[in-house]
């Protein structure tokens, strides 16, 4: 049996200083502790809790991928000859060792993993297709899903009392 975390044990303070932080990840500490009716001081006290028991695991610039020129985004489910364990650990490292792929996922079911990536252009996707998907270990089957128009998009986790 593996070892797990314990749950974090958050109250409605934490909850509304999340809630903020995700929504605004530079927000001044003076500025959250306004929104969430704190002093200053144990405003950055509760985030820094927050932060060393690793609750908030890091921040990051979300980057718009039409800005960057990446505007296609494929989501690929791909299935290996096998899934011992040494061939499931080559897979996942030779996928943590390819900047390409921007999420990777262990599934439950029929498939093995799903996969996201970002690309160009026709000729970035038959790239990926032709050149990076089948030098994965492993893979003997794959298939793709486009996204034509995203819906909804969030990096936000709900934040509901438990």
């Amino acid at each position: 049996m593996r070892n797990r975390k314990p749950v974090a044990q958050l109250d409605s303070i934490d909850r509304a200083i999340l809630a903020v932080l995700q929504d605004d990840g530079r927000i001044s500490n003076q500025a959250l502790a306004a929104r969430v009716h704190l002093s200053p001081s144990a405003c950055l006290r509760r985030v820094k809790t927050l932060e060393d028991g690793g609750v908030i695991a890091r921040y990051v610039a979300l980057l718009d991928p039409k800005s960057i020129g990446r505007p296609g985004t494929s989501y690929t489910i791909v299935n290996l000859e096998g899934t011992q364990p040494h061939k499931l650990e080559a897979f996942e490292r030779a996928v943590r060792d390819t900047p390409e792929i921007l999420d990777c996922f262990y599934v439950a079911g029929t498939d093995d993993y799903l996969i996201r990536f970002s690309y160009c252009d026709a000729e970035d996707l038959e790239h990926f297709f032709a050149e990076i998907l089948p030098r994965l270990p492993g893979v003997v089957r794959s298939n793709s899903m486009l996204v034509l128009r995203t819906v909804k998009k969030t990096t936000a986790l709900p934040l509901q009392p438990m």
